[in-house]
């Protein structure tokens, strides 16, 4: 019975019903919210009885004094109340965050010479002519001789002989 679909008749009736449950809900939810609205008005704000006397008004105005500074301090606090919440809750968002490290975006090559970037950097304002191969030393190449008397071996010999006397005279 699990593997058996439903009909499209008891679909559409079932839907129905649950709309219907629905509204009648959402009517009672409005209902309840008037009553109780009417039920924190009588609690909270009695029936207005104008005095007759002016000192019977200066009474009841200082009562309305003192419950407007009463609910001034109330409406104070959950305010108060309310931007730490706030602000906590910003803190703990970029906690978060951190934590979970920030993807950084793919950069793309961009082919560039010396002299595009000081441009890019400095401004178009700046006018940069860098030419790094001017500043470069211009070296010679020296070319070895590879001539035939590297095959004699008595030229080398005479050539140090020379020098084994540098180090004979240094020794004594």
């Amino acid at each position: 019975m699990a593997d058996k679909k439903m009909s499209s008749s008891r679909r559409y009736h079932l839907k129905s019903l649950m709309l219907q449950i629905a509204q009648d809900r959402l009517k009672q939810e409005k209902l309840d919210l008037v009553t109780e609205r009417d039920s924190y008005m009588d609690e909270h704000c009695p029936s207005l009885s104008l005095p007759y006397g002016v000192q019977e008004l200066q009474d009841l105005c200082k009562k309305l004094h003192q419950t407007i500074d009463k609910i001034d301090e109330e409406r104070y606090d959950l305010q108060s109340k309310l931007t730490k919440g706030t602000t906590e809750v910003e803190d703990l968002r970029i906690k978060v965050i951190e934590l979970k490290g920030m993807k950084k975006p793919a950069l793309k090559k961009v082919r560039m010479s010396a002299d595009q970037m000081l441009q890019a950097l400095l401004g178009s304002k700046h006018k940069v002519n860098l030419d790094l191969r001017a500043n470069l030393k211009q070296v010679k190449k020296e070319v070895k001789q590879e001539s035939a008397d590297v095959g004699d071996w008595r030229q080398n010999i005479e050539d140090k002989k020379d020098r084994k006397k540098m180090f004979e005279g240094a020794e004594a």
